[in-house]
């Protein structure tokens, strides 16, 4: 019992870490620039990557309560995964390629920058309660697992969603 209790702090206290040092390792490297590599194809790699994740959310809310737990499982799965990689690419993007200033004006410019913002604030948040979620459910605790997912599933939707149309309100300026 103690050993689990030892285990489970140690992947909490993970869980944490991993919250923490992402947004400071994202905004440090967005202060280095790598000079003479071209990536600017990533934006629309890494926001087909955000539009995979939101498919794979409703992949995975539906299989769940069709009671497909396998399904629901790999979709999350292949949901951390298409987010790690769209986390990879957007800094490899930002560390090679200046950023694209938002060219609309208009009401747009507004809904283009609530958009923007409230993606990024809730990015950070959602780190830790999609991390802490699927803690749950590896550990079998599948009450917390539910509790946890009432806010990690429209929060971790909306950074997908919210990161495509932002993909979408900047590419004319790219």
């Amino acid at each position: 019992m103690n050993t689990i209790s030892n285990n489970s702090k140690k992947l909490k206290q993970a869980i944490w870490t991993v919250s923490i040092v992402i947004p400071i390792a994202v905004a440090v490297l967005f202060t280095i620039k790598i000079e003479g590599v071209d990536l600017s194809f990533l934006p629309p790699v890494y926001a087909s990557l955000n539009g995979l994740t939101a498919i794979g959310l409703i992949v995975a809310i539906m299989a769940i309560k069709k009671k497909n737990r396998t399904l629901h499982q790999r979709a999350i799965q292949v949901c951390l995964l298409f987010s790690i990689l769209f986390l990879l690419l957007y800094v490899l993007y930002h560390m090679t390629s200046d950023s694209t200033p938002y060219g609309g004006g208009g009401g747009l410019k507004y809904v283009y920058f609530s958009l923007l913002i409230s993606h990024i604030l809730l990015s950070l948040i959602v780190i830790p309660i999609v991390l802490f979620s699927y803690l749950f459910a590896w550990q079998g605790d599948f009450d917390r697992h539910k509790k946890w997912t009432r806010f990690a599933f429209p929060l971790w939707l909306y950074v997908a969603v919210s990161g495509v149309l932002v993909y979408f309100m900047i590419s004319p300026y790219y």
